[in-house]
Order: structure tokens, then C-alpha cells, then sequence
């Protein structure tokens, strides 16, 4: 896997997502070996394109002699026959917000393996991929023209997010509508001199138009934020962190509870007889003295 082989990457990423001590093994084997890439997250709603965008991105990651690890929930893959170039669809696993819970990991192995460049594409705008878009080494918000997402990207709260913005399908009537309403957004935010303001790059993936634009803004904004990128690496990790402390209590709790009693619990909750601050205090009480 360190090599780059693919099936051992194939392997490795698979033994990931089995959340199994093995797992927690290899990370805890490869860890040193990591924080070399440089990761790209890309969001947006679905509909916007983003896999078509990804696509015509590696290629311009490629032409320039990078290799590249792709991390989607549901990618295309014209690159097959392409060896510096690996992707992965990650499934849900039925973990909120739709990216699978292991996706950190799944970079750390791709960063280990030799990648140059770790693309995490979401299948949408939900808070847990939020999360993980905002500790990327860059993130891109892919908005399209005529279907309100310019108003849905201000409701999320994605705005606060991007370094880029991209406005795909720009052959689309209401692209400069788009484009308006993301500038007059970033016009309420008073930019220092030396702050990085958001571009607004506006492509057409399925043809590669303006692709070329956007890794370009992707080069520039990685010169800018050279010297915060290790403060970003570690609201990464505070993020992964948290999110294995809290599931290793979880199990914990659940461990050390009778067999059904959460059932039982939570028919007590419905009846009304208890109510669900209450019942947590207890099952975390009772849990961690089992």
C-alpha cells in the first residue's frame, strides 16, 4: 500500500471501513507516514455537478504530473487505465449527512500511499460533510444557476466555508444571477489587505471550461495559506478526534448496559415517564460503572 499498489490501497481502505481493531492497527502503522497531500474538499448540492467538476479537475491535476486520490460517494471513473490516479466511493453506512464516517481515514491511507493531491467529493450539504469539507486544505462550494442554490448555499451556511466558489453549468441562464448574489454575500464581509477573498470561478465541466481557472485559484490559494495549513491539520484532527472519543463512549455506555435496556428505557420515555435528558444521565451513569 505504501508503494501505491492499488489493490493493497483497495485492501486497506476496505479494512478502514470495517471499523475493526485492525483498522485502528493500520492507521496507527501508516500515521507518520501521512500529512504530505494536499487535500481538496468539494461540496455543494446535489445537481450541481461536482463529479463531472472532480473529473475534469484530475485531469488538470494530471496534465500538470500530480497523481491523485479520489475519495466520492457515487464517482465516475474515466481514469481507469490511469495508475496515478486512484478513486474510491465511499458508501454512506447510513451515517448522517452522507459521507461515510470513515472517510478521514480513507485520505490518511491515500496520503500514505503516495498521492499527491486527496479530492473529497460530497453528496450534498449536510453538516457532518460541512465539517469535513471545512478542514480540507481548500474548500470548493459548487453552486448551479436556476435552482435557488445561490439562496440554499446562504441558509446552509456553506458560505462561510469556501475558499473557492464555483458557479458550474455557467452556459446556464441566471449564471450571472448566481455569480451577483455570492459577490454581494462576500461584499458584507469587511476583507483585510492580506486576507484571502473567495474567488467565483465560473465553469463548464462536461466541456472542461474553466477548469483550467479554478486550479489555478486552487495554486494561488494554497501559496496564500501556506502558513495556516497546520492550523487546519489540526482542526482536522480535533475533528476525528471527538468523533472516535464520542463513538468509543457510546459503545462503552452500550456495553455496559443489561441486554434491551435502552428498549426498556426508551418505552419509558414514551410513556412519558421519563424524560430523554433523564434517561441519558442515567444509561452514561450506569454504563461507565459496568
Amino acid at each position: 500500500m505504501l508503494a501505491g499498489d492499488a489493490r493493497a490501497i483497495a485492501r486497506a481502505i476496505s479494512l478502514v471501513e470495517s471499523e475493526t481493531p485492525e483498522a485502528a492497527s493500520l492507521i496507527g502503522q501508516i500515521f507518520k507516514r501521512t500529512g504530505r497531500a494536499y487535500l481538496i474538499g468539494v461540496t455543494g448540492a446535489p445537481g450541481t455537478g461536482k463529479s463531472t467538476l472532480v473529473d475534469a479537475l484530475t485531469a488538470e491535476i494530471r496534465r500538470a504530473g500530480s497523481t491523485v486520490g479520489i475519495i466520492a460517494v457515487d464517482p465516475t471513473s474515466p481514469f481507469a487505465a490511469d495508475p496515478g490516479v486512484y478513486i474510491r466511493s465511499m458508501a454512506t453506512r447510513g451515517h448522517l449527512g452522507g459521507l461515510s464516517r470513515t472517510t478521514s481515514d480513507a485520505a490518511l491511507i491515500l496520503d500514505a500511499a503516495g498521492k499527491d493531491f486527496v479530492v473529497i467529493e460530497t453528496v450534498g450539504v449536510g453538516q457532518d460533510e460541512v465539517d469535513i469539507v471545512r478542514t480540507a486544505d481548500v474548500s470548493i462550494v459548487v453552486l448551479v444557476p436556476g435552482t435557488g442554490d445561490d439562496v440554499q448555499a446562504i441558509k446552509a451556511g456553506i458560505m462561510e466555508i469556501a475558499d473557492i466558489f464555483v458557479v458550474n453549468k455557467a452556459d446556464r441562464e441566471g449564471a450571472d444571477r448566481t455569480a451577483q448574489a455570492v459577490a454581494a454575500n462576500l461584499s458584507l464581509h469587511p476583507f483585510a489587505a492580506d486576507e484571502w477573498k473567495p474567488p467565483i470561478v465560473r465553469t463548464e465541466a462536461n466541456r472542461g471550461v474553466g477548469v483550467d481557472e479554478l486550479w489555478r485559484q486552487i495554486g494561488r490559494f494554497r501559496e496564500h495559506s501556506a502558513g495556516q495549513r497546520a492550523v487546519r491539520q489540526r482542526e482536522r484532527h480535533r475533528v476525528r478526534l471527538r468523533e472516535l472519543l464520542s463513538r468509543r463512549l457510546v459503545e462503552r455506555i452500550e456495553a455496559g448496559l443489561p441486554e434491551g435496556e435502552i428498549d426498556r428505557i426508551a418505552e419509558r420515555v414514551a410513556a412519558r415517564d421519563l424524560d430523554p435528558y433523564s434517561a441519558v444521565a442515567g444509561m452514561i451513569s450506569s454504563g461507565l460503572k459496568a
